[in-house]
């Protein structure tokens, strides 16, 4: 469904009692009885799951998955799936600047692209009363799955020619791949850059920050908007980060969401952070409750600030825990 998003994000912002917004869709497994590999294998469950959590869980917006296996899949890169984990990608496609040189970009569509963006064409059909975002890892993220982030983190140093040209196809791919999700009716994307975490203010700003910009200038609009999702330690990239002009941001639990929020302008909307290995997977009922309300308590003096999870919530996390969470954002607001 089509919406104004600009004005979604500003009612959001406004609104005194705001609606959590985690990055919650593979635990749909559980409610489905299926394993991840079902589940990242079959458009129509995906899409289901997320209808699932919709209807039980009192969401801002339905979020996909943060697999960020999909993009270097097409590419090429061989993918391991581990009983019911997130799919990572092993071993590595490029060694050097030839081989980034030979690099075909592919098709929207290779690998499991097409299914996911099917995925979302279905889901956009059955959840009609809220906004639906779709996936995509960042284009250094992605990068370093094709080089290998330890050879990715050396070569922005000594062969910064092979990374830009590695680069310059993965922000291709992904502005095509994100306007396939455009075109069957998301309205908008996450948009996961965790690897440029690791990246030094100088190093964010030529290896990351302005490819992602690249992205947001193809992509965005009124009706469809780009979060960026960073899970490093992120306040030192903060003025890199923001000059990329996505309109909002969804920050992991390796900061203090306090201190990023005095960091960032108070009309741009801020996600985050609670633990989602540490409480959503590991925690109890009790702790997660604790850890949201305390974020809340700190942040939400901020209008622009909006409780999440600090990344994807784990796919075998309970949902006595998430049930906790979204009591606790309740418990906030009701006292």
């Amino acid at each position: 469904m089509k919406r104004d998003m600009k004005n979604w994000l500003k009612e959001l912002r406004e609104a005194d009692v705001k609606k959590a917004m985690p990055v919650l869709s593979f635990p749909s497994i559980s409610l489905m009885g299926i394993s991840v590999p079902e589940l990242i294998s079959d458009s129509e469950k995906q899409a289901i799951g997320m209808k699932l959590i919709a209807d039980k869980c009192d969401t801002a917006a339905s979020l996909s998955m943060m697999d960020l296996s999909i993009e270097a899949e097409a590419f090429g890169a061989q993918i391991k799936v581990s009983g019911n984990e997130v799919p990572t990608v092993v071993g590595k496609l490029l060694e050097d600047e030839e081989d980034a040189k030979a690099l075909k970009v592919p098709e929207v569509g290779a690998g499991r692209t097409g299914l996911y963006i099917d995925a979302i064409k279905k889901a956009t059909e059955l959840i009609v009363d809220r906004p639906v975002f779709a996936g995509s890892i960042g284009p250094f993220s992605l990068a370093g799955r094709l080089i290998d982030m330890t050879d990715i983190m050396i070569n922005c140093q000594v062969e910064p020619d092979m990374v830009h040209e590695t680069l310059r196809k993965t922000t291709q791919f992904i502005i095509e791949y994100i306007k396939a999700y455009k075109a069957v009716g998301a309205n908008g994307v996450v948009l996961a850059e965790p690897a440029a975490g690791l990246l030094s203010p100088k190093l964010i700003a030529e290896f990351s920050s302005k490819y992602v910009k690249e992205i947001v200038d193809a992509v965005q609009d009124d009706n469809f908007i780009l979060i960026y999702h960073n899970c490093g330690n992120t306040i030192p990239l903060i003025d890199s980060i923001l000059s990329i002009g996505a309109s909002a941001y969804h920050f992991g639990n390796a900061i203090k969401m306090s201190e990023m929020l005095k960091l960032v302008p108070s009309d741009v909307v801020v996600f985050g952070n609670v633990d989602p290995a540490g409480q959503f997977r590991n925690g109890t009922p009790e702790s997660i409750r604790e850890a949201t309300l305390n974020i809340m308590k700190e942040c939400c003096s901020y209008k622009n600030f909006v409780i999440s999870s600090g990344c994807d919530v784990p796919p075998l996390s309970s949902w006595d825990n998430i049930n906790a969470f979204f009591a606790a954002v309740k418990e906030f607001y009701n006292a």
